[in-house]
Order: C-alpha cells, then sequence, then structure tokens
C-alpha cells in the first residue's frame, strides 16, 4: 500500500495512506485472513475519488453541490480514520498481551482479534460502498481529473494599466519604490530585487502599477516590461512573454537558449525594469535559470517581484522588501466611496453613510474587500439592502459578486497537503483569537496532521508548517502590546472566513456557539469559551462517538459542570481535551477511551498518556 502514498493530492487521502502503510496495519491483518479483495476494493474507491478532488476543491467556492460531495469525502476519510484509531489501539494491545499475558489470556485475546477484524472488515465494507456512491457521482458533477498547475482562467492576467483617481493610501509606498528605483547609490550588482509582499487583495499589484507608470521614471530606463507570472511557473514561457514585451520580434519556433540568448542581446549595457506580478515559484534552480539573460544589463538595474510567500523574495535574492501595510480607516472610506456610490459622493443617501462606515470597518483595511463590497452596493441604494449586508457573515454573500475568497484560494490551493489540514484546523478559532505557535503546534501533533520525518522532530515539522503559513500571509503577527513577552498571532478576518468555509461542517467553533446552530454529526472538533457557552449544547454531542477535539479558549470565569454534563459518554476518538478550568471535574471517567490528552495550563504543557 505504500507506494501509493505519493499518489495523492488530497490531504485527508494523503494522511489515510500514510498511516495504511504503517507497521501497526500490516502487523495486526498478517495471517488473520483480512479480506485482500476487499481492500483493493477500498484503494481503487479512494483513487477513484482522489482524482477529481482537486477539481471538486476549486469548484467548491462556487458551487455548492460540489461542496456538499467534497464534505461527504472528507467524512467518509474521517470515518476511515478513526477506524485506523481503532487498528492501533487494538494493535497496542495485542503487543502487550504477547508480552506480558499468561497464556489463558492470550488465548482470550486471540479469539477477541479474531472477532475485532470481522467487525474492522465490516467498517471498511461500509466506507467502501460510500466512496464508490461518491465516485458514481462526479460525473454528474462534471468533476474532472486534476492536472497539476493553475488553470489560467481562475484569475484574469493583470496589465500595467490602472485608474489611479480609485487608488487611496499607497503614496508613501509608492514614493519609498521609486526612490529607491531612481537613487545610483548601491551595491554595485548589475541587477537588483525589488519585494512587494502581503496578504491576498492588499494591494501588491496596484502599487506595482502605480511605481510602474509613475512620470518620474521616464527616460530613466532604457527599457520597462511588465509580466504577469502566476502559476504555473514555466521559465520558457516567462522568458518568451519578457521577449516579446521588449518588442523583440521572431520568437515563434525558438527555444528557450534562443529566446535567452536573444534577450541577452537586448538587455547588454542597457538599464531596465521589469515587473513579475503575482510570483509563487520557490524553487531556486528556476529563478537562477531565469534570470542568466538579465546580468548583460547595465548596473542599477531593477526587478519589481510581488508575492504572498516572503520564502520568494529570499529564492530570488531580493536587496529590498516592502510589506504593505493595510488601509487607514479613512483611506478605507474615500475607496468605499468610489464603488458604493454612482459619483464618488455620499451626499445624496446621509442615511447610508453611518452603515457604509460600519460596513467598511468590517473589511479590517483590505482593499480587495473594500472594492467588492463597495461594487455590490453600488446598485443597492436603499437602507435595508446595506443593513442586511452590514449584518450578514461576509461569507454568506454571493460569491460571484464578492469576489473575496477567489482572491484567497490560491493561497489554499497551493498548499502542500498537511498544509492545507493544519490551516483548516485553526477555524476552531473565534475571529481575532490570539493564539502561540508552540500552543498550535501541539494541537496538530495531537491530531496527527504532522508526519514524523526521520530527520526532524514533529515539533520542528510543527515549526516549519507555522512559519510557511505565516510567510503566506494566511497568519500575521498580533500588533497588541501586551503580548510582547510571548509572541502572538492571529488570521485577518477573511483568512478566517476561507478556513471556516473549508472546514465548517466539520468544526464548530465559540462564532457558532453564540449562534442558533446545533453542532452537526459531522462535528469532529468542538471549541467554546465559558462566557457563551450553553450547557445544553453539549447535549448534542452525547450520543455522538466521533469527536477528535474538545477545546475550552479564553476562559474568563470558572464554569462548573456536572461529570454527567460535560464528559461526553462513548467517545473513543477524543485525540484533544482542554479543560483546565472546570473546578469540579477530577477525573474521567472509563467509557472515554483517550488515544492522545492535550492539557494546556499555560501556552505549552502537553502530556501524553498510555
Amino acid at each position: 500500500m505504500a507506494e501509493v502514498v505519493g499518489m495523492f493530492l488530497s490531504p485527508f487521502l494523503q494522511v489515510f495512506f500514510e498511516r495504511m502503510a504503517s507497521r501497526e496495519f500490516d502487523g495486526l491483518f498478517r495471517g488473520r485472513k483480512l479480506n485482500d479483495r476487499l481492500l483493493n476494493k477500498l484503494k481503487i474507491a479512494l483513487s477513484s475519488v482522489d482524482a477529481v478532488v482537486e477539481d471538486a476543491e476549486d469548484k467548491q467556492f462556487t458551487d455548492t453541490s460540489v461542496k456538499k460531495w467534497l464534505d461527504e469525502m472528507k467524512d467518509v476519510i474521517y470515518y476511515a480514520e478513526d477506524i485506523l484509531d481503532e487498528i492501533d489501539t487494538k494493535d497496542l494491545q495485542l503487543k502487550l498481551d504477547s508480552e506480558f499475558g499468561t497464556i489463558a489470556s492470550k488465548v482470550r485475546h486471540s479469539i477477541t482479534a479474531s472477532l475485532f477484524v470481522n467487525k474492522i472488515e465490516g467498517e471498511i465494507k461500509d466506507a467502501v460502498d460510500k466512496l464508490e456512491d461518491l465516485a458514481n457521482q462526479k460525473g454528474a458533477l462534471g468533476l474532472k481529473p486534476g492536472t497539476v498547475g493553475r488553470n489560467p482562467s481562475e484569475r484574469p492576467p493583470t496589465t500595467s494599466l490602472i485608474d489611479e483617481s480609485r487608488i487611496f493610501g499607497r503614496h508613501d509606498d509608492k514614493n519609498a519604490i521609486i526612490k529607491s528605483l531612481l537613487s545610483d547609490n548601491g551595491s554595485g550588482n548589475e541587477m537588483e530585487v525589488i519585494a512587494i509582499i502581503g496578504m491576498g487583495g492588499i494591494g501588491k499589484t496596484t502599487l506595482a502599477q502605480l511605481v510602474f507608470n509613475d512620470d518620474r521614471l521616464k527616460g530613466h530606463f532604457d527599457h520597462k516590461a511588465w509580466v504577469c507570472v502566476s502559476d504555473p511557473f514555466d521559465v520558457f514561457q516567462v522568458t518568451k512573454t519578457i521577449v516579446e514585451k521588449l518588442g523583440i520580434k521572431k520568437t515563434k519556433d525558438k527555444d528557450l537558449d534562443q529566446l535567452q540568448s536573444l534577450l541577452k542581446d537586448e538587455l547588454m549595457k542597457k538599464k531596465f525594469l521589469l515587473v513579475l506580478d503575482d510570483v509563487w515559484n520557490r524553487k531556486r534552480a528556476d529563478w537562477e535559470l531565469l534570470s542568466k539573460p538579465f546580468n548583460s544589463g547595465a548596473q542599477r538595474s531593477r526587478i519589481i517581484v510581488t508575492t504572498r510567500d516572503e520564502e520568494v523574495a529570499l529564492v530570488m535574492f531580493a536587496s529590498e522588501t516592502h510589506r504593505i501595510n493595510k488601509l487607514s480607516k479613512e483611506d478605507c472610506w474615500s475607496l468605499f466611496l468610489k464603488y458604493a456610490f454612482h459619483d464618488g459622493n455620499s451626499d445624496a443617501y446621509p442615511e447610508l453613510e453611518a452603515i457604509g462606515r460600519q460596513i467598511v470597518e468590517k473589511c479590517k483595511g483590505l482593499p480587495l474587500a473594500i472594492k467588492a463590497i463597495g461594487a455590490l452596493l453600488w446598485s443597492k441604494l436603499g437602507v435595508d439592502e446595506w443593513d442586511k449586508v452590514l449584518r450578514s457573515e461576509l461569507w454568506d454573500l454571493p460569491i460571484e459578486e464578492t469576489d473575496i475568497l477567489p482572491a484567497l484560494r490560491l493561497s489554499y490551493k497551493y498548499l502542500s497537503p498537511h498544509l492545507k489540514r493544519c490551516f483548516a484546523y485553526c477555524s476552531i478559532f473565534p475571529k481575532d483569537y490570539k493564539f502561540e505557535k508552540d500552543a498550535l503546534v501541539l494541537l496538530w501533533m495531537a491530531e496527527g496532521f504532522l508526519p514524523q520525518p526521520k530527520n526532524k522532530t514533529m515539533e520542528e515539522v510543527g515549526d516549519d508548517y507555522f512559519f510557511a503559513l505565516v510567510s503566506r500571509s494566511l497568519f500575521q503577527r498580533s500588533n497588541d502590546e501586551k503580548y510582547t513577552m510571548h509572541e502572538k498571532y492571529v488570521m485577518h478576518d477573511i483568512v478566517s472566513d476561507l478556513a471556516k468555509f473549508i472546514s465548517k461542517k466539520f468544526i464548530f467553533s465559540p462564532e457558532d456557539v453564540c449562534s442558533h446552530e446545533i453542532p452537526s454529526k459531522s462535528t469532529r472538533h468542538f471549541s467554546y469559551s465559558c462566557k457563551n457557552i450553553d450547557i445544553k449544547k453539549f447535549a448534542a454531542f452525547h450520543e455522538d462517538k466521533r469527536l477528535h477535539t474538545v477545546l475550552e479558549l479564553n476562559p474568563d470565569r470558572i464554569l462548573i459542570l456536572s461529570e454527567k454534563q460535560f464528559l461526553l459518554p462513548m467517545i473513543k476518538t477524543l485525540r484533544v481535551l482542554i479543560i483546565s478550568h472546570h473546578a469540579n471535574i477530577t477525573k474521567l471517567p472509563y467509557s472515554i477511551d483517550i488515544e492522545f490528552i492535550l492539557l494546556l495550563e499555560s501556552c505549552c504543557l502537553a502530556k501524553r498518556y498510555a
């Protein structure tokens, strides 16, 4: 089974197959007549649904039927993972019996093991049936086998043109970069790279456009070219585009060597400005290959790169980085006026201004969100309609009209499978929740999200994952001064909405607790705060045997719960339990079989229980 692990792109499926390839799974069933035909059917069924997972992950944002199909697939994989948990536990019991048990107990447990295998075979068959049913639906949903790389139609290509009348709050950023471009003070290198870094939708491309079109640059560079890179990163295609943008003809039927020779000759001893917009590629070898012709240019030639990923800037040896901040309150309002009102003026609609300012505040300084919401409200000039938008969750707005999720979905799409799952899990935190790296890494460890390589500890892998999400602007450092001793991080509201959208069926958070929602049967992760918990919510879990997480967040008072009220009977799948502020709970009942209990008293205290 191990050889198929690399085939799978879905985070759920990849993790599942890695566990099926483990010694525990193989050791328990060797010689116990597990139906090989059944396992092969499981492999085929998983392969069939996984072939279209990439397409489904893209289409889930705009097609509710596909989202439902994808959630059902994840639900089955959760179910299958719980089966593997049972197998791991039984394998440990058998090993202990073999080592320490009496002859009678060994015989008794051998019989029990045979009964267990029969039970597990029935559960695997149930999973196979569900997966085969899902596989049969993929044609009707229009799902197609995925391909590596992004479909170019997902994001229209950018150009260097811009309407400056609709830009606010980037004057200082523009001047700083212009000053650097015009400066003759530097390292003396033939070429320097300036990186513009920020989260999706914050205005990186807009800033690059402002710089590229500034009149102060006229006559300063012999050549200027704008190239939208995006993904997949193809050195040949990017080089060909640059050559064509510089007006070099006869590029047809040229190979990479010929194109680079043309580009090198054109740039020889000339000062150039090249903008590479929306770069995702983190392979240094690709950058070194692409940049070979650039070295023929004159000193103080410049390349501006826009990216969400700080590692891209490192790979491209950026000499300067400009991290874009969110817009000020007044700049946000000025931008909103341009998009929400026909003439860019709210004087004719005084009753809408108070509502509009509250809506703008919800956008948290993100230009993309402001423009999208403003454009949505442009044709809706009634108080009731604006108030409805104000009271709605941003994510509940039609995706085709807001365009907020499409701006972030690329950040999610190009995460590794394990990173996707770690990111989606963070929807267990409410918006604006401040978390520490070490505490979150421990949660990922307890949930089994982190692989165990030979040359690193799981904590080290978790650190790598955490800072990978930071570098993509999905996590941001908190600016709250009271957290100077222990650095805290937050997710922007729109990023939090993305995580919530992906995992909503499986995670029940404090925001859900405050609403009238009742946890679904698919809920695997449950978090709450003492200040808003409704004891009745726990009742929904009493008959549910599939919870993986019970997580208490930010308690500001001691919550008194009886053992019957809180400790959820018959749960055998619990991996995380944080109840440090429940004063009257002194023991766990035997009905809870916890594989991994995580107790956090301050930030990072973890204990494993056999």
